[in-house]
């Protein structure tokens, strides 16, 4: 048995320490927001916070997270950034298919809470490991922008 704090609460569930934090999120606790896209950490789909910062939880392994605070998409519009990236992403209509986007808000969400007022190469950098197979990198680049003037 592992106890886990994820969005603000503590979990108690029976993971063995090599488990991925994305099956536990998703598979023991029934949060889905954070998907499963490549399982190698390449395409940030899994993306969630631990302790604020981004991290692929499809390679994550439970051992790893230990007692440190883990935010998931379906907390992270409780936070200040998290509610105005959020309110960019429907603003410009972002999505597409949609299946990236939870780790695409994940990751502008941190940027902006470290970096409140980006350039260009800051997004380039902090999304650089977020792919969105439908090409809405534009529309993504201009909601963060949208964001950071809050």
């Amino acid at each position: 048995m592992m106890t886990l704090r994820i969005n603000g609460q503590s979990h108690v569930i029976d993971a063995t320490p090599d488990m991925p934090l994305l099956w536990a999120l998703r598979d023991l606790l029934g949060l889905t927001g954070t998907k499963f896209g490549c399982g190698i950490a390449q395409c940030g789909a899994c993306t969630v916070h631990l302790d604020g910062n981004p991290v692929r939880s499809c390679v994550l392994p439970m051992a790893a997270v230990g007692n440190r605070d883990v935010t998931t998409i379906e907390a992270v519009g409780e936070t200040a950034v998290g509610k105005k990236v959020q309110a960019a992403w429907v603003a410009l209509e972002v999505p597409q298919c949609g299946y990236c986007q939870s780790g695409q808000i994940m990751s502008a969400a941190a940027l902006l809470t470290r970096t409140p007022e980006p350039q260009d190469e800051d997004i380039d950098a902090a999304m650089s490991g977020n792919i969105c197979r439908c090409g809405t990198y534009t529309r993504i680049r201009a909601a963060i922008k949208q964001a950071a003037k809050g």
